[in-house]
């Protein structure tokens, strides 16, 4: 009886869990927009707690649980590929090939400026997005000479927030701020790369359960940047996963992709358990070559990405 008791006691909380992850599926409500970025690891953590109701005892709620966990993982992860680029596409051999930086390295962390500032000159990227970068502010003239275009720390805002670090030319650079809780947490400017214009967009989304803001967000920075046209690579924190509802309407709109399989990025002591709420997204234009994780975290509580990108040459 005991066995029993437990059984259904646990088999409600997953009920719970699966339904509060379902409900992604008739509305996009804000308060629980978090959890609609956790659904693989609800989804492995309903199944196995769905298979503990079977070991305590085998009945047909135990095993209705345990599908409904599989196909809410399963739909997940199939979302999760919607975006990816094309696997068969290679890039010409006189395409350019180029690097990005994206990073998020936390505002309180001055203890590892020196290792942050060290490894961005180190990276071989060509350009480089950094938010929460008031650590930096005092030490920008270490970035220089590898860096030597820059948005953001006096350049174009007075905020030391968000940073876009170029080797070339920076044309037409603007900064936004997409609502009132954050100010200058979106930049775009159009850089030159073997010739060819690309807008680089830099983005720090609010977190998606302060009301509307990080939806409103999403579709003010859209909007923009499709008044702007042009091949585009949009990366930063967005603070969600890219299966999140809203995250899905902007990448469709927009009609971008990934530049790769998408590692966790937080929280760090997550490691490959976490979200991959750090992007890097690309018009299909844009030749992905790899994404990656910075093996490191620097001191913050994102894992930074990489990634090799190539560009065909004008026809």
């Amino acid at each position: 009886m005991t066995r029993d008791r437990i059984s259904s006691a646990l088999g409600v909380l997953i009920s719970f869990g699966l339904l509060v992850v379902s409900l992604r599926y008739v509305t996009d409500f804000w308060l629980l927009a978090f959890f609609f970025s956790l659904q693989p690891q609800l989804g492995v953590v309903a199944a196995l707690g769905a298979l503990a109701c079977l070991a305590l005892h085998r009945s047909t709620f135990g095993y209705a649980l345990l599908v409904v966990s599989l196909l809410l993982c399963g739909h997940a992860f199939w979302m999760q590929r919607e975006f990816l680029p094309p696997s068969d596409v290679e890039a010409p051999t006189d395409a350019t090939r180029f690097r990005l930086l994206s990073f998020n390295i936390l505002g309180n962390n001055f203890a590892n400026v020196g290792r942050i500032i060290d490894m961005v000159n180190a990276s071989g990227a060509d350009v480089a997005y950094l938010f929460e970068s008031g650590p930096l502010l005092h030490h920008l003239s270490d970035l220089e000479a590898v860096y030597p275009y820059r948005i953001g720390c006096g350049v174009e805002t007075e905020t030391c927030d968000l940073m876009i670090l170029s080797k070339y030319p920076i044309e037409a650079p603007r900064v936004v701020s997409l609502s009132d809780i954050r100010a200058n947490r979106f930049a775009v400017a159009t850089i030159r790369i073997g010739g060819r214009p690309i807008e680089f967009a830099a983005i720090h989304l609010t977190k998606p359960y302060f009301d509307d803001y990080h939806t409103t967000e999403l579709r003010r920075a859209g909007a923009i940047l499709r008044k702007r046209g042009g091949t585009l690579i949009i990366g930063g924190d967005f603070n969600s996963d890219t299966i999140a509802p809203d995250m899905q309407r902007f990448l469709r709109r927009s009609d971008l992709q990934t530049a790769g399989a998408e590692p966790a990025t937080w929280p760090v002591e997550a490691g490959i358990f976490g979200i991959p709420i750090d992007h890097i997204y690309t018009s299909k234009a844009i030749i992905p070559l790899s994404l990656t994780r910075l093996e490191d975290d620097y001191g913050s509580n994102h894992y930074g990405l990489i990634a090799d990108l190539a560009i065909p040459p004008l026809p």
